[in-house]
């Protein structure tokens, strides 16, 4: 398992497929901040609670100079009916071997309902101008995540 990523290490690269079939490049968007987020499934409660609450508060973001990347291990067509089932407006990313998760640490041991699994671990990572780590979080919850970020990147 990756080591976490803390605040100044470089943010590993990545080229994965959007909803649309299209290569997004983490490294394509330098000189932008980046809130890169990971989350266990397209169209479940927790993940699609906290897609609409990144869409809702997308303006506001883009507004402060942030752009945000949702990744998950599904593949772009089941995104794709994420997107239009639930009006998201974020991109989102597929990640089916799980490439990605493990370069942020995002993949592994986890508690879920008292038994240590292994999947994917809901985290969030707040990428500077430069390409490195702003802030790390890992095991956030999917219910009032965004409003918690948005405190404590001082946007409310």
């Amino acid at each position: 398992m990756t080591d976490r990523l803390t605040a100044g290490d470089a943010a590993p690269d990545f080229t994965l497929t959007n909803d649309a079939g299209e290569d997004v490049t983490l490294s394509d968007l330098r000189g932008r901040k980046v809130i890169v987020y990971f989350y266990p499934a397209a169209m479940t409660p927790g993940c699609t609670k906290q897609a609409c609450d990144f869409t809702e508060s997308l303006d506001s973001l883009r507004g402060a100079g942030y752009e945000v990347l949702g990744i998950s291990k599904d593949k772009a067509a089941k995104l794709a009916k994420f997107r239009e089932r639930d009006s998201l407006s974020i991109t989102l990313l597929s990640d089916e071997d799980l490439a990605v998760h493990k370069a942020y640490a995002a993949f592994g041991e986890k508690s879920l309902y008292g038994k240590v699994v292994e999947g994917v671990i809901r985290s969030t990572f707040v990428i500077d101008e430069d390409g490195l780590v702003a802030l790390a979080q890992y095991n956030v919850k999917a219910t009032g995540h965004v409003a918690k970020l948005r405190r404590d990147l001082a946007l409310d």
